[in-house]
């Protein structure tokens, strides 16, 4: 077997949800190992949170791990953007352009005029850019696309999807 990518995260860290979903997602095939993060905008928490996962690099920033990544001879072959959505702008464009292929979770950007920027990013990169639609994975959805595809329910004219994620809603009472 050849050697496992690097891979490095950016957010995810130590009290958020999805960087444990994506490090198993990245990791599930054994052919990439996370071993570089910035997983909090805070230093002590981006840290902690590194220590807590056995990371070989920690950094305080993505500005910081962007730059030190791409100078490194065993740097990371890509980067998984795991932050807040409005974030992923800058730090796509932060390791685009230091030449490090990025791996984001949806959604693209903020705003389509983010979206023409980061097009236009990609475009002068050497480095690929990839947008996560990880449902399309789940065996539910999958069930779905084959019975549409096979027949089994008809037209379809209309399809209702929610991902219910309350715990994220602040208590309108307390």
């Amino acid at each position: 077997m050849s050697a496992r990518l690097r891979a490095g995260i950016i957010g995810g860290g130590q009290g958020a949800f999805i960087g444990a979903v994506h490090r198993i997602a990245a990791e599930l095939d054994a052919q990439a190992m996370v071993v570089a993060g910035a997983m909090s905008a805070d230093a002590r928490t981006a840290r902690d949170s590194a220590a807590a996962w056995n990371l070989a690099r920690s950094y305080d920033s993505y500005q910081q791990m962007a730059s030190a990544e791409a100078s490194l001879p065993d740097g990371i072959d890509f980067v998984i953007i795991a932050t807040p959505n409005h974030l992923h702008l800058p730090v796509a464009r932060a390791f685009l352009e230091a030449g490090i292929h990025v791996v984001c979770d949806k959604p693209l950007t903020a705003t389509l005029a983010q979206g023409e920027e980061l097009l236009q990013l990609v475009q002068r990169s050497k480095a690929l850019f990839a947008l996560t639609h990880n449902y399309t994975g789940y065996a539910a959805v999958k069930q779905a696309r084959a019975m549409i595809r096979d027949g089994l329910i008809g037209e379809v004219r209309k399809v209702l999807v929610e991902y219910q994620q309350d715990w994220l809603m602040d208590p309108v009472e307390r």
